[in-house]
Order: structure tokens, then sequence, then C-alpha cells
């Protein structure tokens, strides 16, 4: 039986040549291999060639790794709504208000590596403004939109600018919350990983990662770097980079995030189709019931999903 369900919508021009064409190990037999598999995996939507590329690519062209991939990107975003669902940027007041708490972007250039740099930032101090939810949310938002737009790439490296985190931060975290956050990251996302950095981090750091260790794989453990300052961020990357209000020179934080938030609006309708053609369909999973209990459970493991 085919999958005939609506293709997952993509928000930029996507051109499969062009793709292909940067990624000379990406076989079309390949492609095609996957699609076949998704199509019968009824629950599953019906993935663009995009990203049936990103999560070969993701997986240095492993089969069965793509497989796991795709089945955990669909399913894991499918149970937990308080990252990805009611996205409409100009529909939900939420939103709307955590566009003023928190900063993310793709910074200009690359790492020393070669990478690419996504940067985020609490820019409101004040805890009592404070959603992890609503927070990862707009930082999800915004990593498929780069995601998207920049197709396959070497990797990605995160820097976080942890100055404005306090305890009252983190009253408001929880174990389960951390734990899917991580999840996603370890399990989902269909880009190279190579690093997460925390620079400025304030002592409540220990506690924050002591929170989440548990639920942290050693390849993903063995990519965090914590900084008590820019300056031994240097060995990954070019600090210039860094917006203005960090010691860099790539403009201040205020005009890249109006740049961001006037981008997440104009894709408000893509937002909107991806919340209706990128959810699984439970009814249709063949052999499995209360996946939302394997998912997260309650001893602290992740149990991964059959994959035929």
């Amino acid at each position: 039986m085919v999958n005939k369900k609506m293709p997952y919508p993509l928000p930029y021009p996507f051109s499969l040549e062009e793709e292909l064409k940067k990624n000379p190990e990406v076989k079309m037999s390949d492609i095609e291999m996957l699609r076949e598999w998704c199509d019968k995996q009824q629950h599953l939507p019906k993935p663009s060639d995009l990203h049936l590329i990103m999560f070969l690519h993701s997986n240095y062209y492993s089969m069965e790794a793509a497989k796991n991939t795709a089945e955990n990107f669909f399913t894991i975003r499918s149970h937990i709504p308080e990252f990805f669902d009611n996205r409409d940027p100009l529909g939900s007041k939420e939103l709307r208000q955590t566009f003023n708490v928190v900063f993310c972007a793709e910074l200009p250039g690359l790492s020393k590596q070669g990478y690419k740099l996504l940067f985020g930032k609490l820019i409101d101090p004040d805890s009592s403004h404070f959603s992890f939810e609503d927070c990862n949310k707009y930082i999800f938002m915004e990593c498929d939109l780069v995601g998207l737009r920049n197709g396959t790439c070497d990797g990605y490296m995160f820097i976080a600018d942890m100055s404005n985190v306090s305890l009252g931060h983190v009253g408001r975290l929880s174990p389960m919350g951390l734990k899917k956050l991580v999840m996603y990251i370890q399990e989902a996302i269909p880009v190279r990983l190579k690093g997460l950095h925390f620079i400025n981090c304030p002592s409540v750091m220990d506690i924050i990662m002591n929170m989440a260790r548990p639920f942290i794989k050693n390849e993903l453990w063995n990519i965090i770097h914590l900084h008590s300052s820019i300056k031994t961020l240097e060995e990954f990357l070019p600090i210039d980079l860094l917006p203005s209000e960090v010691g860099g020179k790539a403009g201040s934080i205020v005009q890249m995030q109006e740049a961001r938030i006037k981008e997440i609006d104009d894709k408000r309708e893509w937002f909107l189709e991806e919340m209706k053609y990128g959810k699984v369909d439970e009814s249709l999973r063949i052999g499995k019931n209360n996946i939302a209990n394997d998912l997260f459970g309650v001893d602290g493991t992740f149990k991964k999903l059959d994959i035929d």
C-alpha cells in the first residue's frame, strides 16, 4: 500500500539537481529506496526530496540510520506538541512574547573547521518572562528555516550565550522537558551536529548540565564545550562573526532579531502547512500503541522505535 498523503512542504525553492551536484555521494537509487520505505510506513508523512537527502546525508549515507532518523524526526516532533505545535507566528500571543525573550539566528561565515554557525541568547534576563517550551519552539522554528534554506552542509555548530541565565530560569526547567529536548537533538535532527558551545557560563550552568546529563549520550557529550568567556571560543571560530553585544562584528542582536522575526512572519503559511502535513498518524502505525510512553517513559531511557 502506497502513501497517498500530501508531500511535506518546503519553505524555499528547492532544486534536486543542485543538491545532487553538491553531494555526489548521494545516489538517486538511495533516495528512491528511502522514499519507497517511507511510503510503506503508513503512519509517516510523505517526506520531501530534500528531507530524504538530508536524512541520508546526516547519517553519512547509511540507509538503516537514515530510516531511523526519518522515523524519529516525524514521530518525536509529533509527540512534543509544546515544541512543535501551534507555530503560527501571527496567531500565537505566546510566540510574539517569546520573540522578545530569546534570540536565535545563523551567523555570517563559517567556523574554522568549515561548519555553519547558529547563535542563541536570552535577551530578556527576567526569568518570569521565560518559558522553556516557547523558547525552544521559537528556536526550532528558526532552525527549521535555516536548515531547509541551506540544504545539506558539512555541519553545524551552535553557540549559546548563557550570560543572562539565572537560578530563576533553572527553576522553570524540568527533567522531562530537558529529556525531550536532548532526545530530539540526538535522535531526530537531520544535520551533522559538530559542536554545542556555551559561552559566558554562570555558575548555575552546572545545575543545568547535571539535570540533562542522564539523557545525553557520549557522542553528544563529547561535542559540548563550556566557556567562561568568549576567549576560549577563538579556537573554534573567528570572534568577529559573533553579534556586537558579545564582542563580535556581525551587527546588533536587535537588528538581526528584527530580520529573523520578519522572515518567520513571512513564512507563516509554511508553518501552518508543516503543522498540517508533518504529523504522524498513530492510528495507522502497525503493531504499536502508546508510542509517547515508549518515547519518554519515566525510566530515563530513550527506547528506539522498531525499524523494519
